[in-house]
């Protein structure tokens, strides 16, 4: 039996999260329908449907220093905003992928992050822009970086009683190049088998970030630093050289969907491609 119910207002969400066991939050359920078709819906979870409080969570404000995206902030929502686009592109790239339009215009940039899986593109496009996440409570708020919040398998740094309130990326100089690759039965409309988003940022550095690589989305702090030492001069990077951070740094996932050697070999030829692909912009 799943029960259901929904929060009244931000203080009434606050509340129950506080309270004993705390509700599963639901806004958009995109990824909790999939479960429950599955089969893998836990019985006597009680669920909490925060999609009432839309005037208080559902707005992306860009200013000089940063965008910040609400809890209940679509991905058709983003791709909507022009002036988003233009300054994090990567976001729409990604969130064009997701699903259908009907997917794009229910599921939200938290409950991609909240959800944990490591199939997550929205959350590979948030940590190629170093995104932090707005944990409230009745405690309080905090920030921190996106980076490091997943510990494991669907599991992350949340305190009892927090909640995603904002996902805030920092506004920097336009990316100097970018990519997102999606690898799987189709472009759109299908889970990632193997994913890479690259950002080669205006101050030289480089964001390089797996999906469907490890148990949760992650960034390659070690092929960062690869690309980052090679400089302008991208033809630095040889194959050897590259075989071997690949083989180092990526200890892929083995799944119903793919092997860890296929993903190992995908990862291998996406940075190829993006060491000859950014050299010509």
């Amino acid at each position: 039996m799943i029960e259901a119910d929904r929060a009244r207002s931000l203080d009434d969400l606050l509340d129950r999260l506080a309270a004993l066991p705390p509700p599963r939050l639901i806004a958009g359920g995109t990824d909790v329908m999939v479960q429950l078709e599955a089969g893998v819906q836990k019985e006597g979870d009680h669920f909490l449907d925060v999609s009432g409080l839309a005037g208080a969570l559902r707005y992306h404000r860009l200013d000089a220093d940063a965008l910040e995206i609400g809890a209940l902030a679509t991905f058709r929502d983003t791709r909507l905003r022009s002036d988003v686009i233009s300054a994090f592109s990567l976001l729409e790239l990604a969130a064009r992928t997701i699903g259908a339009t009907q997917i794009q215009t229910r599921g939200t940039w938290a409950g991609n992050i909240a959800n944990g899986s490591p199939a997550a593109d929205g959350v590979a496009a948030l940590l190629a822009y170093d995104a932090e996440v707005v944990l409230a409570s009745r405690s309080g708020r905090r920030t921190r970086s996106l980076h490091g919040f997943f510990t494991g398998y669907k599991k992350m740094d949340l305190e009892p009683g927090e909640f995603i309130e904002a996902v805030r990326l920092p506004r920097r100089a336009p990316d100097r190049w970018r990519a997102f690759h999606k690898v799987g039965t189709r472009r759109a409309q299908a889970i990632t088998k193997a994913g890479l988003t690259l950002n080669w940022r205006a101050d030289g550095t480089w964001r390089i970030v797996g999906t469907s690589l490890a148990p949760f989305v992650k960034r390659y702090e070690t092929l960062e630093r690869l690309f980052e030492e090679a400089g302008d001069d991208l033809s630095r990077i040889d194959v050897q050289g590259l075989t071997a951070a690949v083989s180092a740094a990526v200890e892929p996932i083995n799944d119903i969907r793919s092997t860890a050697d296929y993903r190992r070999r995908v990862v291998f030829n996406l940075l190829r491609d993006a060491s000859a692909h950014a050299r010509t912009g």
